[in-house]
C-alpha cells in the first residue's frame, strides 16, 4: 500500500468532508466534540449518555509503508451535571514493511485489529462557556496497553493523564475557541522478540516517560449544525536519562456535523514541524518521524441516548 503524501491527503480529506456534508444534511444542533484532537470544557447533562467510535489512521514515515489505525470505542455518562465519567476500548490495526528503526521498528508486521488496551476517564466542569461566560474543566484518565502503538509489537504500559480544558463562545455560539494544555507520565515494559540480530537495539527494561502538550481550535458555524474549523497539537516527551526525546508540530482543517442523536467530525491532522531523534537514513530532517508520522486523520462518530 502506498503511503498518505500531503497533497493526497489534502485532497482525501476534501473528497471526505464532501461528502459528509452531502450524507448528513441534518438540521438541528447538538453539545459534542467539536474537534479531533482537542477537547472542549463541556459535560453531559445528568443522566444522558454517548457511545463514540474514534478512527485515526496515521500513516507514511517517509520510507517503505507505514499504516496504522486506532479504534477507539467509548461510552460516557453524565453522573451530575458538571461530572462525566467514561470507559473506552482501544483496538489497533498496523501493516509496516520496507523500514526497520534500531530500538522502534524491528519488524515488518500486517495484523489487526488487535485488542490493545482500555481507558477509565473523568471530566469535572469548573466554568460552563454558555453560564459563566468562560469554560474550564479538568480532565483525568488512566489507560493500560498490551501493544506497542508504533510497531504493533507486545508491550505493557501504565499511562496517568491530566489536561486543562478551556472553551469560549463569541457571537452567541457562531464561533467556538478551545484550548488545552496536558501532562502524561508513562510507565512501560516491551516483551522480548526471538531472532532479531545481535546488534538490533530492542530495550526490554522498564522504562519512564513523561509528555506536555498544548493544543488549541477555533471553529466557525457555517449552516446550521455545520462547523468547520481548524486545530493545532504541540507535544514534547522526555525520559529520565535523555531529557526531552523528541517534539512535532500537528495543524490541520476540521469539520463537524451535529445533530439531535447523530453527530460527526473529520480532522487532516498532518505534521508541520518535528525535532529530536531521527531514524539512520531519514531524508526530512524536518519532521520527527519515529513515533510520529507525516500525516493523520480521525473520523470521530458519535450517539447519543
Amino acid at each position: 500500500m502506498r503511503p498518505f503524501s500531503s497533497r493526497s491527503g489534502g485532497l482525501f480529506f476534501c473528497a471526505l468532508a464532501l461528502g459528509a456534508a452531502t450524507a448528513f444534511p441534518g438540521v438541528a444542533h447538538a453539545d459534542e466534540n467539536l474537534f479531533g484532537y482537542n477537547t472542549g470544557a463541556e459535560t453531559l447533562p445528568k443522566g444522558s449518555g454517548e457511545i463514540y467510535v474514534f478512527n485515526t489512521l496515521r500513516s507514511d514515515k517517509g520510507q517503505g509503508t507505514y499504516r496504522a489505525i486506532d479504534t477507539e470505542i467509548e461510552g460516557e455518562y453524565g453522573v451530575t451535571d458538571r461530572i462525566t465519567v467514561s470507559a473506552a476500548a482501544s483496538f489497533l490495526t498496523i501493516d509496516t514493511h520496507g523500514l526497520l528503526i534500531d530500538g522502534y521498528l524491528p519488524a515488518p508486521i500486517d495484523k489487526g485489529p488487535r485488542f490493545s488496551g482500555l481507558e477509565l476517564k473523568s471530566k469535572f466542569n469548573v466554568l460552563s462557556p454558555a453560564l459563566d461566560d468562560f469554560g474550564l474543566a479538568v480532565i483525568t484518565s488512566v489507560e493500560w496497553k498490551r501493544l506497542d502503538p508504533h510497531s504493533g509489537q507486545r508491550k505493557t504500559e501504565y499511562e496517568g493523564r491530566v489536561v486543562l480544558a478551556a472553551q469560549k463562545y463569541f457571537r452567541q455560539g457562531q464561533i467556538v475557541w478551545v484550548g488545552n494544555l496536558g501532562l502524561k507520565a508513562g510507565h512501560e515494559k516491551r516483551a522480548p522478540i526471538a531472532n532479531l540480530p545481535a546488534d538490533f537495539d530492542w530495550p526490554t527494561t522498564p522504562e519512564m516517560e513523561i509528555e506536555l502538550s498544548a493544543g488549541t481550535g477555533l471553529t466557525y458555524r457555517v449552516a446550521p449544525n455545520w462547523f468547520i474549523g481548524a486545530e493545532t497539537q504541540y507535544t514534547s516527551e522526555y525520559e529520565t536519562e535523555v531529557g526531552q526525546e523528541r517534539w512535532s508540530l500537528f495543524a490541520g482543517p476540521t469539520i463537524h456535523y451535529g445533530g439531535k442523536k447523530f453527530w460527526a467530525t473529520l480532522t487532516w491532522f498532518p505534521q508541520i514541524k518535528g525535532g529530536g531523534e531521527r531514524y539512520n537514513g531519514q531524508t526530512d530532517t524536518n519532521l520527527h518521524l519515529i513515533e510520529k508520522t507525516r500525516n493523520e486523520f480521525r473520523l470521530k462518530l458519535g450517539m447519543n441516548f
